[in-house]
């Protein structure tokens, strides 16, 4: 038996189970239970039988090192055992020290093993018994663990004391046990920047210049008029312009579309000057008498034919914010 017990904390060092003990790795508890004498000879009486189970119990506390493994220390008081003839008894109590190795079977159960050394003060007590004693001895035992929640667990654990000045002595009992020491949780926020994508519109922008009879030359004061179609030019890369001349219907086909066409490049003309840009994005073309908007059987009719259109397209814009999110 002495053997099997030596041997268990080796099969525990092995596992690598992990067990939330450790979550709080100092310990303190106390054990009750019962405590029964073997090997009891004449090196102890020839006298009278000994009442060879006794009350016992005891406190204890330990450091859990590693999930599996801890260090444990106690004070143990394994009883009274008094002679049958009431001339005496035996109280035998000490110091544990003594290595633990766990192993998680649930979420909540461990078995435990230990081993170690108990240092025992064996005292001799009445005129029946022989004499009393101290020293070391050779202790190991086996238990399972229920751990209540993070803060306490119960032990149902025996415990085997090898020669305590003579006799052996087993110990069977309850323990309750309450952990601390967990380090303080620090909330770490991780921040993540976002650029956040918006979408803008820009309504279309559209201006009608009219014409004199026969003239291709804007006025200064509608040149001022193009003031918003040079200031989207210059905010937006992508934006365009379109310019369309018409003429009313006097005058030969050809003639008139020659004609749309000077009106259309005088506005144009008109933008450039202002701004340097790409010529692509300002568009200018001419329709001739092809495209009225009014009767050109009348002179208001014919003067709302001389003209033309500015367009500024509708634009999408893309706006980026960056938003920090924890």
């Amino acid at each position: 038996m002495k053997k099997i017990f030596l041997m268990i904390p080796l099969a525990f060092s092995v596992s690598n189970s992990v067990h939330a003990s450790t979550d709080n790795p100092w310990y303190i508890g106390a054990r009750a239970g019962a405590s029964f004498l073997t090997n009891m000879d004449d090196a102890v009486t020839s006298v009278s039988e000994i009442q060879d189970t006794n009350f016992t119990g005891g406190v204890f506390a330990g450091y859990q090192v590693t999930p599996w493994f801890a260090l444990e220390t106690g004070y143990t008081h394994l009883g009274n055992a008094k002679l049958d003839n009431k001339q005496g008894s035996y109280e035998a109590q000490g110091a544990d020290l003594v290595t633990k190795f766990s192993y998680a079977i649930s979420d909540n159960v461990d078995i435990f093993a230990k081993a170690g050394a108990f240092y025992y003060d064996w005292n001799a007590i009445g005129s029946g018994v022989i004499k009393s004693d101290n020293g070391w001895s050779s202790t190991a035992g086996a238990g399972l663990e229920y751990f209540i929640n993070k803060s306490f667990s119960t032990r149902l654990e025996y415990q085997y004391y090898n020669d305590v000045a003579g006799p052996d002595i087993h110990f069977a009992g309850l323990g309750l046990a309450f952990h601390w020491g967990a380090p303080a949780t620090v909330e770490i926020k991780e921040t993540i920047n976002v650029n956040q994508v918006t979408i803008v519109t820009l309504e279309e922008l559209r201006l009608t210049v009219p014409f004199a009879f026969d003239s291709s030359t804007i006025t200064t004061d509608d040149a001022a008029k193009l003031a918003p179609f040079e200031q989207r030019l210059k905010e937006q890369d992508t934006a365009k312009i379109y310019v369309v001349g018409h003429t009313d219907s006097r005058g030969s086909e050809s003639y008139n579309q020659t004609l749309s066409e000077k009106r259309a490049e005088a506005v144009a003309d008109t933008l450039r000057q202002h701004l340097n840009l790409d010529s692509s994005r300002i568009i200018a073309q001419g329709r001739g008498e092809s495209d009225p908007v009014a009767s050109n059987q009348t002179e208001d009719g014919r003067s709302q034919n001389r003209r033309v259109d500015i367009i500024s397209p509708s634009l999408d814009i893309e706006t980026s914010t960056q938003v920090i999110t924890e």
